[in-house]
């Protein structure tokens, strides 16, 4: 690269377009080529035996541990992420969690997992890890007295998320992050909602960043990828779990995501201000008991979003002022720009339902405050679309809603 600056001087938006473009086809070829191949061919037996002496990115082995073109994602996820000595690709958003918290965690180890987790994190928990003898302790990650109580000898890492799953809590990260090094264990965070330029997780003193590439990195619902950046010491025992449990990713799939990367930080802008928008419109429905966005001026968590945060993104969620099951179906039903999906972080808008009693093991829903009968909820992923026809949708909803 040329200039006077290194690549982590450079704006973000400058290096979502120019990180990752190294080698020798970077000085001829916009995009790196799809290397699709298994076998890597050595000149002879000397050389083959020498490929094996190096394992990382950059050295042709086998195609288990990639090629150029997954080598240009990494090396540009791990550019955009401060502080970062490497990235591992995995095949999905789940499948970077469990490889990373199987980097960090063995059988009698305990680990803390924040109470409004993503879902398939507690599925694993109570699934797969708990089969393994690792035991799991949920906290509530706005109470730093209840995470602090729960750390133990046996406890080994941490797994947070910031805003939490669903319901848009927003914790204190870095005091978080701090208890769990004191305490000696490793912290994970799912950084999946703001990414590493709204949110630089290890420059707030997180051990691992954690991202599903299957939403903003990627950004067109095309493809499924997960990614962990870490410092080198745990870049290390990431790699090596990665390679034990065999993940691997799509050279193809690597491609598209790269093309997402360059127009990330203007996707993210744009969903942004549009949420916000949205989210203010909302807050003044008589229809609308709560209205849960962090960067929403108000917000329990907006404090901490704009001291620790320099962005988000276009999803939020919003609770029903004492709606049944069938009027907030006769909402969501109705709307034409809104998909009925799971995911988000895509060019297009999504509405998902939820009622997250079931998913809580230590924290209180509806929250405490709130009146018994405002619980069921409404995620918006806001995607590219104009703000006005957004807002003119819901209106549709919401009037669908009230005849029933």
């Amino acid at each position: 690269m040329t200039g006077s600056k290194t690549s982590g001087e450079h704006d973000q938006a400058t290096r979502a377009v120019s990180a990752g473009r190294v080698g020798d086809w970077a000085e001829h070829i916009v995009n790196p080529p799809i290397y699709r191949g298994s076998t890597h061919l050595h000149a002879n037996c000397a050389a083959l035996k020498e490929a094996g002496k190096s394992n990382h990115d950059g050295h042709f082995f086998y195609g288990r541990r990639g090629s150029p073109t997954q080598w240009a994602l990494a090396d540009a996820l791990t550019q955009l992420e401060p502080d970062a000595f490497g990235t591992m690709l995995y095949p999905s958003g789940v499948a970077a969690l469990s490889g990373a918290l199987l980097s960090s965690l063995s059988s009698g180890d305990v680990l803390l997992m924040t109470d409004n987790v993503y879902d398939p994190s507690r599925g694993m928990a109570n699934g797969l890890f708990k089969k393994m003898g690792i035991e799991t302790r949920y906290f509530d990650p706005l109470d730093l007295d209840d995470y602090s109580a729960k750390f133990c000898d046996r406890t080994r890492a941490v797994l947070l998320e910031a805003p939490g799953s669903l319901t848009m809590e927003m914790p204190d990260i870095p005091r978080q992050a701090a208890i769990a090094r004191e305490r000696g264990a490793t912290s994970l965070i799912d950084n999946t909602w703001a990414t590493s330029l709204g949110f630089p997780a290890l420059r707030h003193g997180c051990d691992i960043a954690i991202m599903s590439l299957t939403k903003h990195v990627g950004g067109h619902s095309d493809l499924l990828m997960g990614s962990a950046s870490a410092g080198e010491r745990h870049y290390r025992r990431l790699r090596r779990t990665a390679q034990q449990l065999g993940a691997y990713v799509s050279p193809d799939e690597a491609s598209l995501c790269l093309r997402g990367l360059r127009t990330m930080p203007l996707r993210l802008q744009r969903s942004m201000d549009t949420a916000r928008q949205i989210a203010r419109w909302l807050r003044d429905r008589k229809e609308v008991a709560h209205v849960l966005c962090p960067f929403l001026e108000g917000d329990p968590g907006y404090s901490i979003w704009q001291r620790d945060f320099t962005g988000g993104c276009g999803l939020f969620s919003f609770v029903l002022a004492g709606r049944s099951g069938a009027q907030r179906a006769a909402l969501i039903d109705t709307l034409d720009l809104f998909g009925i999906g799971y995911s988000w972080g895509g060019y297009e808008s999504l509405a998902l339902p939820f009622d997250p009693a079931s998913m809580r093991s230590v924290m209180r829903w509806p929250k405490p405050g709130w009146k018994e009968d405002d619980r069921l909820g409404v995620r918006l992923s806001i995607g590219l679309e104009d703000a006005t026809d957004l807002i003119a949708d819901l209106e549709r909803g919401f009037a669908a809603m009230d005849k029933i």
